[in-house]
């Protein structure tokens, strides 16, 4: 008999980790330290509990998460055919009755051949055996001290200060300008410079902007070193001036002058494609980012691929610590899979865990460990996320703008559509060579309400 796979934390990663495993006929040891041992966020012991919005995102094929969803429904994802199962109207996008999706989910993964939910905390990580790590933003305090012995102390992070990213393709050449401060180190940064008029114009909007309120778990006292930009101009008017807006060093090609203020974005992924806003942390809510941030010149007509944010959260530093399987570079059996990788979102972090099942089997099985194309969405936020040249390493939601150029670049119009077209096909083509088969699976067991 081979040793059951064992998965710390039935959030979203830990139940489709478990789902990929039964259907391989791989034994699993699930542990949930709910309702034991509660966090600040959970409401319920059901497995893959949604403590925030009840929506998936995008349904649509032509943007990423929707991309990410097709993939991963090509793989027989129990999160994605539950979630279909509980769907609920919300245009476009794939929102869920939460309630009955977390128990259809719990009940479903129940009912697997050869999976054991044990209820109760796993302090640390096993030092032997195939383990998938998938205990989530709210890690426990005894394993999170587990896992800076593993991993270093330095390798694990309780503070997530997010700055929003925008494609490149969406910035307003004419006004923006490439350069870096005193022209030392080349044009490294994207320059978006600010008049008198127009700095406090953005400075009213940022103040009135409505903020998302913390949760009760959140300790928001800040960092020095990564305060909310609202929380700079709250300090008085001229402090972004003087701070992650300072303009010393650069001058506006359009007037040969110094700017009153600027934005600085600099390069996020090798291909140039998409740009971070340089000390733009905040907590302003994504409708409201997206308002005050169109008053950034150059940004009138932005994409944003990222919001910012900032929020407690437990992640490791994936680019030096992971391969692109999900292993640990340190030891092949131990996986990581869901928020604590790096990912962002809900169907990110059902996906991670996704192919940590798919690899953690094929381990058992004596097989090689896989990680998908990264012409595919899911590949793409892979290799994102485990990229060990990356630097000052944040969560990402997937995102066309990771995915590789397309080659000649297509007019703007087709691009999402032929990237969409290269991933499915590529998925396909990965599949088979993998010899992955999208058997048959039971039918879900949804109980109505």
């Amino acid at each position: 008999m081979t040793r059951p796979v064992v998965i710390i934390g039935g959030g979203l990663a830990g139940a489709e980790a478990a789902w990929q495993l039964a259907r391989r006929g791989v034994g699993v040891e699930l542990y949930e330290m709910r309702p034991q041992r509660a966090t600040e966020a959970h409401a319920t012991a059901d497995l893959a509990e949604l403590v925030c919005s009840n929506s998936l995102r995008s349904a649509s094929l032509t943007n990423a998460a929707g991309l990410l969803k097709e993939e991963m429904r090509r793989l027989d994802s129990l999160i994605i055919r539950t979630a279909e199962a509980c769907r609920v109207p919300a245009g476009s996008a794939l929102a869920v009755d939460r309630d009955r999706f977390a128990a259809a989910v719990t009940a479903e993964v129940e009912s697997l051949p050869g999976v054991k939910i044990i209820r109760a905390e796993l302090e640390a990580v096993p030092a032997d055996g195939v383990t998938i790590v998938a205990s989530g933003p709210l890690t426990s305090p005894a394993l999170s001290r587990s896992l800076e012995s593993m991993l270093g102390a330095r390798q694990l992070y309780y503070y997530d200060a997010i700055s929003p990213i925008v494609t490149a393709e969406s910035i307003d050449r004419s006004i923006a300008f490439s350069a870096s401060r005193y022209d030392r180190g080349g044009d490294d940064y994207i320059n978006l410079p600010f008049t008198r008029e127009e700095y406090e114009a953005f400075i009213d909007a940022l103040l009135a902007a409505e903020k998302v309120p913390a949760h009760d778990f959140e300790d928001l006292r800040y960092f020095e070193g990564c305060l909310p930009i609202e929380e700079m101009a709250r300090r008085g008017r001229e402090t972004l001036a003087f701070g992650p807006m300072r303009p010393t060093g650069l001058t506006d090609p359009r007037s040969g002058k110094r700017p009153f203020a600027v934005v600085q974005l600099r390069q996020e992924n090798r291909e140039r494609t998409l740009y971070n806003m340089v000390g733009f942390q905040t907590k302003m809510t994504y409708p409201e980012q997206k308002r005050v941030f169109a008053l950034v010149p150059g940004l009138a007509h932005a994409e944003f691929v990222r919001f910012g944010s900032l929020h407690r959260n437990t992640f490791i530093d994936a680019p030096r610590q992971l391969r692109p399987t999900l292993q640990w570079r340190a030891r092949q059996h131990i996986f990581f899979a869901g928020q604590i990788t790096g990912v962002e979102g809900y169907i990110e972090s059902a996906a991670s865990g996704l192919l940590a099942g798919i690899n953690a089997a094929r381990l058992v099985r004596r097989e090689r460990a896989v990680a998908p194309p990264a012409t595919t969405a899911l590949g793409s936020l892979l290799a994102y996320i485990t990229d060990p040249e990356r630097k000052d390493f944040q969560p990402m939601n997937v995102n066309f703008g990771i995915l590789p150029p397309l080659s000649p670049a297509p007019p703007k119009k087709i691009k999402k559509e032929l990237m969409v077209e290269r991933a499915l096909a590529d998925i396909e083509i990965w599949l088979a060579a993998i010899g992955e088969q999208r058997g048959p699976s039971p039918a879900l067991k949804v109980q109505s309400h």
